[in-house]
């Protein structure tokens, strides 16, 4: 919907109640609680396409898609009519020796969608990741080889805060604090586009990654069960894009060495880099892919994992033990996935074809960024678009939060990476209110005028 037509929202009699009150009584995420005293959290009474409304009715519109869920749009009615339909069924029910009509329908067209099959469901990216740690290393030990145990990531990665998850992280920011509780990955290098002045360089540094990776696992293969990998962009790193070729080139190692790839695309699967799974990009097929974030649209916490055949197939065996005892109370929720087979119906190879006809357009609306002098390395991917900011004033990402807010848009840069992830419904006026948003936020941060300094990075 566009601004104009967005209808005025009821106004509370007291709009600023909602977020004194979420002070008092809520533990925010991604945030250091004191920082709320010099600015509330910001109440949101309804949604409608690209737009949030707050309590004071301002229109905002949702440039990062909610944390990178949204892809349709708030309030979606296909959506919402799937999960009323469900309602009207089962609302949940146990998997554990019992089924349902929508996980075994979404797990088909999956399967479909991926060439990978046996779905596994968690309601989060962090939950997803740990059961795909785990079936790596698992199912190792179902082949007789219990010492094949160990992870690789690369540097900069990120795969959620649970435990097994921020074993594989390497953002100092999360895991400093909880050291002492992690059993940590091997870090590995990843090549970094930014840093390369021309293709021959970017190749250089393609080759210098994947000759540590070799270098590695000629030493540690018979110790390491999976290397873990965020296909195409590591987004937590700020962005970091790398090529198709190199996670070809990756695929082939880790089958020479027989080391399990697992791809983490909860954030850059579900067509947010331009195809179903960033994976297709390569023509690879890894032997774990883990979805979520937008699997539901935004709607309901979903996400899955899928496997190969070879690895369900170490674990079908006459001992429990050998089985895969992994469980979530809402494992596979009826009406999370009834939400995610709307999602699918919506997100197929013609709404593919048009994000893609829809980047292009945005990508020329948005040439202002792409030449604003204080920004750099401006790069797109599908529908992801990111700039570096030159020599970054202090605390500039949440500075920048608050003012852009302010002007009616919902960014969160990544320390000094600002970044788009908009639903994939965004017209034209929103894209300009949030360009003009954007430079307004800019201006105002990087000419001093944003309020007390400090240290803390925004993540997301």
């Amino acid at each position: 919907m566009n601004s104009s037509a967005l209808p005025e929202a009821s106004v509370p009699a007291q709009p600023d109640a909602l977020g004194a009150r979420s002070l008092r009584s809520v533990w925010h995420p991604c945030t250091q609680m004191k920082r709320h005293e010099l600015a509330l959290p910001r109440g949101i009474i309804r949604g409608d396409g690209v737009w949030l409304v707050d309590t004071e009715g301002k229109r905002i519109v949702d440039a990062i898609s909610s944390w990178w869920v949204n892809l349709f749009g708030h309030g979606r009615a296909e959506i919402k009519a799937a999960i009323a339909a469900q309602m009207d069924r089962i609302e949940h029910v146990m998997l554990a020796g019992l089924t349902h009509e929508p996980v075994v329908r979404l797990s088909e067209r999956l399967a479909a969608r991926t060439g990978l099959g046996h779905a596994q469901y968690a309601s989060d990216g962090a939950s997803a990741n740990e059961i795909a740690l785990k079936l790596s290393a698992h199912s190792w030990r179902n082949l007789g080889r219990p010492e094949k145990n160990r992870f690789i990531a690369l540097r900069g990665s990120y795969h959620g805060e649970t435990l097994g998850a921020l074993g594989v992280t390497d953002v100092e920011l999360f895991r400093a604090s909880y050291s002492a509780l992690l059993r940590p990955a091997a870090i590995l290098p990843a090549p970094d586009a930014r840093q390369a002045a021309d293709a021959r360089q970017r190749e250089r540094d393609i080759d210098a990654a994947c000759a540590a990776l070799d270098a590695y696992l000629q030493r540690e293969a018979h110790r390491t069960a999976a290397l873990i990998v965020e296909p195409l962009v590591q987004c937590a790193a700020g962005f970091v894009f790398h090529p198709a070729s190199y996670l070809q080139r990756v695929q082939q190692l880790c089958r020479h060495h027989q080391v399990h790839l697992v791809a983490d695309e909860i954030a850059v699967g579900m067509g947010r880099t331009g195809t179903f799974t960033a994976c297709e990009q390569a023509g690879i097929r890894p032997d774990l892919l883990c979805l979520g974030k937008g699997l539901t649209g935004g709607f309901l916490p979903l996400s899955a994992v899928l496997s190969s055949p070879q690895i369900f197939d170490a674990f079908y065996d006459d001992d429990i033990a050998r089985g895969f005892l992994h469980s979530h109370s809402y494992t596979g929720n009826a009406l999370a996935c009834a939400a995610a087979l709307a999602t699918l119906d919506l997100l197929d190879e013609a709404r593919l074809e048009a994000n893609r006809t829809l980047a292009e357009r945005l990508d020329s609306l948005f040439e202002p960024l792409h030449r604003h002098p204080r920004l750099r390395h401006a790069r797109r991917i599908g529908m992801i678009w990111a700039w570096d900011v030159e020599r970054p004033p202090a605390d500039f990402a949440r500075r920048f939060a608050l003012a852009a807010l302010e002007r009616g848009a919902l960014l969160r840069p990544i320390g000094g990476t600002l970044y788009f992830l908009p639903p994939y419904v965004i017209d034209e006026p929103a894209a300009r209110h949030l360009l003009e948003a954007t430079l307004g936020a800019l201006r105002h941060t990087l000419d001093g005028a944003g309020g007390p300094g400090g240290s803390e990075q925004a993540l997301a």
